[in-house]
């Protein structure tokens, strides 16, 4: 994914920052684990995230070790669950396939990024597509979709970002509770909704002078990837209609010890980081100024 979904670092106390950090890293350790060394380098926030979301309302066992982020001092992180394995086959898989769809939706120069991401993950995804094949196979049905409108060059915003959105919201097939399993199934809807239309925002400058597809650009008819007032009231509209339905899910269930960094990201920290975007002031790859502290802690 893209790491879009952050922590409101400065909205948490200590504790919760440690406990975000603790499954941050816990979760590179379970790729390591199950899908080996490449498969560390596709973590971010948003793959913590749904670690977070499929975990139990308690913290999992911690344990101590150095890694190669802390080399000379040993970190305590979360233990793996089954929790957090779903969450790094699953992170694996869709970040395989997403390597595999810029392959094609590039020429071969631009495309080298793309194909050599795609190598090196690739024996990782064998393991994670053997061991969750439904999700594979959802995953690569609906990036087909995406395909297809993307060829057509479809006006319309909500079924490529319906596509996507199905692709998160299988990932929470596997919960064992049935209320759970239809509540994680909405929350991940439309996070899954909100991430495609924070991505196409984010990348709506670029593709406008490649003249890649962007479903912005057709859908609210914009030139040189410039806002209009108005187009940008309506993409907001919709961006922040994900996110209140997102919250209205998240209210149907208890989270136990995460609540507090679930509810200050789903009621502040997206809202900041569509601000960071459309503002031009996000920075993909790396944290903003005030997320620095996970990074550093890792």
């Amino acid at each position: 994914m893209f790491g879009y979904v952050r922590p409101p670092l400065d909205q948490l106390t200590e504790e919760e920052r440690e406990r975000f950090r603790r499954m941050y890293c816990g979760l590179c350790h379970t790729l390591r684990r199950r899908c080996g060394l490449p498969a560390r380098f596709i973590l971010n926030y948003d793959f913590t995230y749904l670690a977070i979301l499929l975990s139990a309302p308690e913290e999992p066992a911690q344990r101590c070790a150095r890694c190669v982020a802390s080399p000379a001092k040993k970190r305590t992180f979360c233990e793996g669950n089954a929790a957090m394995e779903l969450a790094a086959d699953e992170s694996v898989i869709l970040a395989y396939w997403q390597a595999r769809d810029g392959v094609a939706d590039h020429g071969f120069r631009k495309g080298l990024k793309y194909r050599a991401a795609s190598r090196v993950l690739e024996r990782s995804y064998r393991r994670a597509a053997a061991a969750r094949p439904e999700f594979d196979r959802v995953t690569r049905r609906q990036l087909a979709r995406l395909a297809e409108l993307e060829q057509a060059k479809a006006p319309s915003l909500d079924e490529p970002a319906d596509a996507f959105a199905q692709i998160l919201a299988a990932a929470a097939d596997e919960a064992a509770d049935a209320v759970q399993r239809r509540v994680l199934g909405q929350m991940l809807y439309h996070l899954g909704r909100w991430v495609y239309l924070m991505d196409a925002a984010d990348d709506l400058k670029r593709d406008a002078e490649s003249g890649n597809y962007n479903p912005l650009i057709y859908r609210y008819g914009l030139t040189d990837g410039q806002w209009t007032p108005e187009s940008r009231a309506a993409f907001t509209a919709t961006a922040d209609h994900s996110v209140r339905l997102l919250a209205t899910a998240y209210e149907l269930w208890d989270f136990g010890c995460w609540s507090a960094i679930l509810e200050r990201t789903v009621y502040s920290g997206l809202f900041q980081t569509a601000k960071a975007v459309l503002s031009g002031t996000y920075r993909a790859g790396r944290p903003q100024k005030k997320d620095r502290r996970v990074e550093e802690t890792t």
